[in-house]
């Protein structure tokens, strides 16, 4: 399972950092979803994400690395100049370096200095998700679930939310979490399109682990 999840997550993120840099329409777009998709279809069908890993010693080779593509994307659909903006740029800082608990420590203070800012919310629930390396443990889903008491409406909560539900298996409450937010964005939105894509490839997974039942995906 964790294979899938990390080429899923390489896909989300991959096609995100291309569509954004290309600034692709949809219709331009759908050769690299359907790469993605198929890509992703062909790992699942060859590879052998059951296989354990092979145990490696702790040092530079197992430092966690940090997702600049990610970092920007918080930036682009939430963040703007404010004042959770020095604590998140210390924070990328710390993550950067691999100290990924100084990272998350760093947005505390923040917090409790200004305890209705989603992005501070946020940034800590993705630095905690880094920490963990990839776990949703009790700390980041509660600062997701933070964010998202502070701004119901808001697009980051739900998409980064959503994202570490996905890197944590927990597939179909990342889909229910991304359907609400698709819905919620005009049509012609490029975030829409993205939703709905990353939607297809969680139900790709969905349907491969329960043996191919067919499911609804349209927002």
């Amino acid at each position: 399972m964790t294979g899938i999840l990390v080429a899923l997550l390489l896909a989300l993120v991959t096609g995100a950092a291309v569509l954004l840099g290309a600034r692709q329409s949809v219709r331009r777009a759908a050769p690299l979803a359907a790469a993605l998709l198929f890509g992703l279809a062909g790992y699942a069908w060859q590879g052998s994400p059951a296989v354990p890993g092979k145990p490696v010693a702790a040092g530079a080779a197992a430092q966690v690395r940090f997702d600049e593509a990610l970092a920007e994307k918080r930036r682009e659909i939430g963040e703007r100049i404010s004042r959770a903006t020095p604590f998140m740029v210390m924070s990328d800082s710390y993550a950067s370096r691999g100290e990924t608990r100084d990272a998350a420590n760093i947005l505390l203070p923040a917090l409790r200095k200004y305890p209705d800012d989603p992005h501070l919310w946020v940034g800590l629930g993705n630095a905690l998700m880094a920490h963990g390396n990839g776990m949703m443990s009790p700390a980041a889903r509660y600062a997701f679930q933070q964010a998202l008491a502070v701004q119901p409406d808001g697009i980051s909560p739900h998409y980064f939310y959503g994202l570490a539900l996905a890197e944590s298996g927990d597939f179909e409450a990342a889909r229910t979490m991304w359907l609400k937010l698709a819905a919620s964005l005009p049509e012609d939105a490029q975030l829409r399109s993205e939703l709905i894509r990353n939607i297809a490839l969680l139900n790709a997974l969905i349907r491969r682990r329960d043996g191919g039942a067919p499911l609804e995906m349209t927002p």
